[in-house]
């Protein structure tokens, strides 16, 4: 993962927590100066320790490698939700309540603004196909995502086949290192403009502005702030609302 200077000076902890699953290269002026990595501890007795490993009850099948056309056959007519991002199939478990109720506040206030307007708010479970280059395909469903192309780029099958402007991810203990980590470089990297983590476990939203596939600006809102949107001016969510 790439990060600027700026960005990791203002959210330091973040990334030192972010290194113990991820090298983060860090650039400055779109050059890589350093790169922030994890050690391994050594025991006294000559054994390493056991790195401390998130839960992954929300990504039931992390690391199950497998081909595109193998995901496909796996979720064609499934009532289950998968994600496949990098050549890894992901099995998305039930979200819990303080997740729902984020989602819930925050699509009613998407779905208010955005009346009248060109670009469409959409909600989970919806799937959305990003290319880093050639044929090589990840599929997600964002939480929330702001669409402004709906209609110029739906398939004969009645599926988006664009990029959104705007995404939303509610994260979870189980989730945490994919949201912060590998859909973070995923969007950056796909031309999504505009990325919101949503964290009801420290009540913070982080919101990333992306331009020419690096992050431009990020700031975290906190306590009773009010959350704004770099592209879409006057689009606001007050946390008091999120988490209740």
């Amino acid at each position: 993962m790439k990060v600027n200077s700026t960005e990791l000076q203002n959210n330091f902890g973040k990334y030192l927590m972010l290194a113990a699953k991820e090298d983060i290269i860090i650039t400055r002026n779109g050059m890589e100066i350093a790169k922030l990595l994890a050690i391994d501890p050594v025991s006294e007795r000559g054994n390493k320790n056991d790195a401390v490993r998130e839960k992954a009850e929300e990504y039931l099948f992390s690391g199950k490698k497998a081909s595109y056309a193998e995901f496909l056959e796996l979720s064609r007519d499934s009532d289950e939700r998968y994600e496949y991002i990098d050549g890894e199939i992901y099995l998305l478990a039930s979200p819990k309540t303080a997740h729902q109720v984020a989602l819930t506040e925050l699509f009613v206030i998407f779905y208010n603004w955005f009346q009248g307007k060109k670009c469409t708010p959409m909600v989970a479970p919806y799937d959305i196909n990003l290319k880093r280059h050639g044929d090589h395909i990840s599929v997600v469903q964002p939480d929330i995502m702001v669409i402004c192309d709906l209609e110029e780029k739906l398939d004969e099958s009645d599926y988006y086949q664009g990029v959104p402007d705007l995404v939303v991810e509610i994260i979870s203990e189980g989730t945490r290192s994919k949201d912060l980590i590998k859909k973070l470089d995923l969007y950056m990297s796909c031309d999504v403009r505009e990325y919101w983590i949503v964290n009801p476990l420290n009540r913070e939203v982080t919101v990333y502005l992306f331009e020419e596939s690096n992050i431009s600006k990020s700031i975290t809102f906190r306590k009773s702030e009010i959350i704004q949107s770099y592209i879409f001016e006057g689009l606001s969510a007050a946390l008091d609302r999120i988490f209740k």
